[in-house]
C-alpha cells in the first residue's frame, strides 16, 4: 500500500513516530472503523480518526442534528439543524480528509441488523447512550471477535475501555441499572465530550497500529471537576451471559 505525496505530507507527524511510522500508517489506511452513534463521543472521535487517516469510517446513526447537540457535538454547525447526522458527518469528514472513505448507515443498530452493520470492520467504537444498545453491540462484537472501544460520559466525568473477548462489556455491566442516567436527564459539560471522544479515537488508533498498551480489560475513569484519572481492572465474569465459556 503506497501513499500519495499529499498523504505523506498530511501524515508526516505520524510517519516520524517510531510506534506508528510507515507500517502503522498503512494499517490505518487499510482499516475500517465502525462508529455507532455520532453524538458527544462519536463526533470528536470521527474527526480525529479521519484526520489520522483511518481508511474507512462506517457511520451508524439514525438521528438528525438538533440544537441541543451543538453544545458538545463539534462535527455539526447551526445550519445543519434537522439534517441526518451521518449525511452531515460524511461531508465534514470528507472535507477534512478526502482520502478517507465514508460509509453512511442512517439506521438504528438493533439485534437484527448488528451483525450486518459491523461486518468487515476491524474496530468498533460504541458511543451510544442507552444500555440496551450497548448490550447488543457488545454481543455482536463478541460473536464476530471484534475489538470494542466503549466510552460513556455524563455530568463532569467519563470513561473509556477496550473489550476483546473476555472480559466483555457485560462483565462490567451485567444488567441495565435501574437508575440509569443519560446526558438529557442529568446534563453534561460540553468539553468533556471532546476529552472522552479523543480518548476513544486514541484507543482505536492504538489497536489498529499495534502501538502501546490499549485499555483492554481496563476501565479508564476521568473526573473533569477534579482533573484526575484512574484505571481499574475489569475481571472476567465466569457467569457472564455474553462471553462466558461453557
Amino acid at each position: 500500500m503506497t501513499f500519495s505525496d499529499d498523504e505523506i505530507e498530511r501524515y508526516a507527524r505520524h510517519l516520524m513516530l517510531a510506534e506508528v511510522g510507515g507500517p502503522g500508517q498503512q494499517r490505518l489506511k487499510a482499516a475500517r472503523v465502525a462508529l455507532i452513534g455520532l453524538g458527544g463521543i462519536g463526533a470528536p472521535a470521527s474527526l480525529y480518526l479521519a484526520a489520522a487517516g483511518a481508511g474507512t469510517l462506517r457511520l451508524i446513526d439514525d438521528d438528525a442534528v438538533s440544537l441541543s447537540n451543538l453544545q458538545r457535538q463539534i462535527l455539526f454547525q447551526t445550519p445543519d439543524l434537522d439534517r441526518p447526522k451521518v449525511e452531515v458527518g460524511g461531508e465534514r469528514l470528507t472535507a477534512l480528509n478526502p482520502h478517507v472513505q465514508i460509509e453512511s448507515r442512517p439506521v438504528r443498530l438493533s439485534g437484527e441488523n448488528a451483525a450486518n452493520l459491523l461486518a468487515d470492520c476491524d474496530v468498533v467504537i460504541d458511543g451510544t447512550d442507552d444500555f440496551e444498545t450497548r448490550f447488543i453491540v457488545n454481543a455482536a462484537c463478541v460473536d464476530a471477535g471484534l475489538p470494542l472501544v466503549s466510552a460513556a460520559l455524563g455530568r463532569w466525568s467519563g470513561q473509556v475501555s477496550v473489550f476483546s473477548g473476555q472480559p466483555c462489556y457485560r462483565c462490567l455491566v451485567p444488567e441495565i441499572p435501574p437508575d440509569a442516567e443519560t446526558c438529557a436527564r442529568v446534563g453534561v459539560v460540553g468539553a468533556l465530550a471532546g476529552v472522552i471522544g479523543a480518548m476513544a479515537a486514541m484507543e482505536a488508533i492504538k489497536l489498529i497500529t499495534q502501538a502501546g498498551d490499549p485499555l483492554t480489560g481496563r476501565l479508564l475513569i476521568y473526573d473533569g471537576l477534579m482533573a484526575t484519572t484512574r484505571a481499574v481492572v475489569i475481571p472476567a465474569d465466569p457467569h457472564c451471559p455474553t462471553c462466558a465459556v461453557g
